[in-house]
This record gives structure tokens, C-alpha cells and sequence, in this order.
């Protein structure tokens, strides 16, 4: 989270503030705060960016529904972006392959380097 933008930050700190006066301290309080972080960034790499176009919403299943009703995440990717902006990105991440990639294939190869990308920074 320190990489990203101060604006970034600043919506993570105030939803998990609010978390937390509501849920306690925990996992919840993150959760809540993740989710709020994904209706306006996407994760990119190690940290995270204003969504395409500085579009606004849920941006996988389960940001789009309560948290009752479960459903998978998108770790971050926004999967209501264009195939064209998923490319953009899998080519800023250095994704081998891509130019021939369905825009399912892009979202998973994505996930994966921002996995990879977080791992690593966080161990230097």
C-alpha cells in the first residue's frame, strides 16, 4: 500500500478507520477497506492506480455484492476493464505471451504478476 498514491492511501486509511470504530480491529476492518480501495483503484504491480478512465464501481463479483453473499475476488484486477486496457497493463508488466491472450487469460496472467510483483517487494 505505501507505493501507491497518496489519494490511494488515503481512501484505504479512512474506509479501515471506519472498520474499525464499526467492526473492531481485524481482518474484517482490511477486508472492508480493500473493498472500498477497489470501487475507484485497480492493483497494478505492487501497488495500486486510478481505475481506467477514473471509472467508479465494484470491480469483481464480490465488491459488487455484500459480504453475506460472498462470490470470487479479482485480487485487485479490475475485471470491467477493456480488453485493450488489460493489455496496456500485461504489457507494463512485462507478460510474455499476451498478444494472443483472451481477455480472461489477460485478468488471470495479471492476478498473477501482481502476486508475484507484491511477493517480491515485500521481501526487499
Amino acid at each position: 500500500m505505501e507505493r501507491s498514491s497518496k489519494d490511494a492511501q488515503r481512501t484505504w486509511i479512512k474506509a479501515h478507520d471506519s472498520a474499525v470504530e464499526q467492526y473492531g480491529e481485524g481482518e474484517r476492518a482490511h477486508r472492508v477497506a480493500y473493498g472500498a480501495l477497489k470501487h475507484t483503484y485497480e492493483k497494478v504491480g505492487d501497488h495500486w492506480e486510478r481505475k481506467e478512465g477514473g471509472r467508479k464501481g465494484p470491480s469483481d463479483p464480490r465488491s459488487a455484492k455484500p459480504r453475506q453473499q460472498g462470490g470470487r475476488s479479482g485480487e485487485g484486477v479490475d475485471e470491467n476493464a477493456s480488453k485493450e486496457h488489460l493489455y496496456a497493463l500485461a504489457q507494463r508488466l512485462g507478460i510474455d505471451g499476451r498478444s494472443r491472450m483472451s481477455k480472461s487469460e489477460l485478468r488471470d496472467a495479471i492476478r498473477k504478476a501482481n502476486r508475484s510483483e507484491t511477493r517480491a517487494a515485500r521481501s526487499s
